[in-house]
């Protein structure tokens, strides 16, 4: 009997015990809450400086980062523009034929290079432009729309310096504070030129166009060629001759790019570029093996639609051609050629006389 009562105290002392944890453990949730409740999820927290900081993507060594906090939510408005294969490929050529062009242009060692292609604002990128600088406006005249190319002063007075005759392994004086004078806005037009020829046959294995200068600025506000808000592409190109040179800046709005913007998205492969002979080669061929229908007209008339209903099988038509008249061959809708008629081994023919070139050529 006395080990029966033990037992069952014992059980009653460890259901005691049970009782007391799980009261605790109510007491610790409780807490809990309330302690979120007031300060964790409540409206009374304040935020420290450094959570501010963290929120808004605030560095204290190098500002505002450029992919956190709140920043990252204003550029995430920006267009989320594709990659542009081809352009890479462009731009490759256009530095290989600038190399050779402007060591002509010059007399000097020129060698062109690639520092960086990415993408702006237009009002973004005049306001990050360096003065005193020259800027450039030229037309893509098939595209039709503007682009714009920025030399910089360093870029210019290397320029003046080499074309008018200046000593090498001397740097080129730079007389700042003052506008540009005629003879160097016209040596920097020629090169602009020279730049834009070049451009042009860079784009010209994928799509021909004209890169036609217009003029001439110093004054960034007056060479607004799109609105502030719109994108393009700025390719930072430099340019060094010996111990002399600078830098040069191509931007293309992406409206100017709009017409070949389907050729800039095709990846690069192998040696072809944008077209691939093979195919137009075998397709030429095969073209000259086709066969094609000609239609000999003797006569064409316009009759009234009643007379028409009323034709009847063995009506006739009387064609208004003499024996001597000339005889027009078509393609389909398409004069072709025109001839006299005739008879050969008795069939009836036809000899061409002349061939319709405004048709075929159109």
């Amino acid at each position: 009997m006395a080990d029966e009562e033990e037992e069952q105290l014992s059980d009653e002392d460890m259901a005691a015990q049970w009782e007391a944890m799980a009261g605790d453990d109510d007491d610790e949730e409780a807490g809990d809450a309330a302690e979120m409740a007031d300060g964790g999820g409540g409206t009374d927290r304040v935020l420290d400086q450094d959570e501010i900081d963290s929120l808004l993507g605030f560095d204290n060594d190098t500002g505002f980062g450029d992919d956190q906090g709140v920043q990252a939510i204003i550029n995430s408005a920006l267009v989320n523009y594709e990659r542009l294969p081809m352009l890479e490929v462009v731009y490759d050529r256009l530095v290989r034929m600038m190399s050779t062009s402007l060591r002509n242009f010059t007399g000097d060692n020129v060698e062109v290079s690639i520092d960086s292609i990415q993408s702006i604002r237009f009002g973004d990128y005049l306001n990050s432009i360096p003065l005193p600088a020259m800027l450039g406006v030229f037309q893509a005249e098939e595209w039709d729309n503007y682009g714009l190319m920025t030399v910089d002063s360093s870029l210019i007075y290397s320029i003046v310096d080499v074309l008018l005759g200046g000593r090498r392994g001397t740097a080129a004086m730079r007389i700042e504070g003052r506008p540009y004078t005629t003879i160097e806005r016209s040596l920097v037009e020629r090169m602009v030129k020279v730049v834009l020829l070049d451009l042009g046959a860079a784009f010209a294995p994928l799509s021909p166009v004209n890169f036609a200068f217009d003029r001439l600025e110093t004054n960034p506000r007056f060479a607004t060629i799109a609105r502030p808000a719109n994108a393009g592409i700025v390719t930072h190109l430099r340019i060094d001759m010996e111990d002399r040179g600078g830098k040069l800046e191509l931007m293309l709005p992406y409206a100017t790019l709009e017409p070949v913007r389907e050729l800039l998205l095709q990846m690069f492969m192998g040696e072809k570029f944008g077209r691939d002979s093979i195919w137009e080669t075998h397709l030429a061929s095969e073209l000259w093996g086709t066969d094609v229908d000609l239609t000999a007209v003797l006569d064409e008339q316009t009759l009234p639609l009643s007379q028409i209903i009323s034709l009847q099988v063995g009506s006739r038509l009387l064609l208004n051609s003499p024996p001597d008249s000339d005889v027009s061959l078509h393609c389909g809708d398409v004069s072709m050629f025109s001839g006299t008629l005739g008879r050969k081994n008795g069939n009836i023919a036809v000899q061409i006389g002349t061939k319709n070139r405004e048709q075929v050529t159109g």
